[in-house]
């Protein structure tokens, strides 16, 4: 359900979903930095990226897009790979962080609306379902192997210096190469279609 209409049929449900969702996009750029952090890259750290605090990572138009299609994304967290001592492996589970992050949400929130069983209580179940459902969004969208979204690093990390100097390259035009696979119905049914596989595990996962 768009999140507009749901504001127009469920104003109720909207505001508590407001603050929960914006939180899914804040997660997953933490985890980038903590992860880089761990892995010995501070530059999150040090400016601050490492907070919970909504304004130091919100990005108007990413924020919008959140509400307005149902999925959005924050200021990206700053990763300085010259820290990182194992570079591919830097790449691979940074950039993994997010996207577990986003699967991690869902999971817990489909795990405490089942053992609590609030299945009764309609707008709790439609808020349990929304947050779920778009944490798995995000996490399908960022396995996109397109360049700069999350599926592109993680690719660069197993990938021969050929591929990654390509990569680097077509990044400045990634933005465009995805409106153009929206614009052709591709990127629905890759976004699709990994729902899909993070969906079975999640039920596969869940008591």
């Amino acid at each position: 359900m768009g999140l507009l209409r749901l504001l127009i049929n469920d104003p109720i449900a909207f505001v508590l979903l407001i603050i929960p969702l914006l939180y899914s996009v804040v997660i997953h750029e933490v985890a980038h930095g903590w992860v880089a952090n761990r892995m010995g890259d501070p530059t999150a750290k040090l400016l601050g990226r490492l907070s919970l605090n909504p304004l130091k990572h919100l990005d108007p138009i990413g924020t919008l897009m959140l509400f307005l299609v149902g999925f959005g994304w924050a200021k990206p967290v700053p990763i300085n790979m010259n820290n990182i001592a194992d570079q591919r492996k830097g790449l691979i589970f940074v950039s993994s962080a997010g996207i577990l992050a986003n699967i991690f949400l869902a999971f817990g929130t489909l795990l405490i609306y089942r053992l609590l069983d609030l299945s009764s209580a309609r707008t709790v179940a439609l808020i349990a379902s929304t947050i779920a459902s778009i944490n798995i969004t995000l996490a399908a969208l960022n396995l996109i192997p397109i360049p700069p979204l999350d599926g592109s690093k993680i690719l660069m990390g197993f990938a021969s210096r050929r591929t990654q100097y390509f990569l680097a390259r077509i990044e400045p035009y990634g933005f465009f190469i995805l409106i153009a696979l929206l614009y052709l119905g591709w990127l629905d049914d890759f976004i699709g279609f990994i729902r899909g596989i993070i969906v079975m595990i999640l039920q596969a996962l869940l008591p």
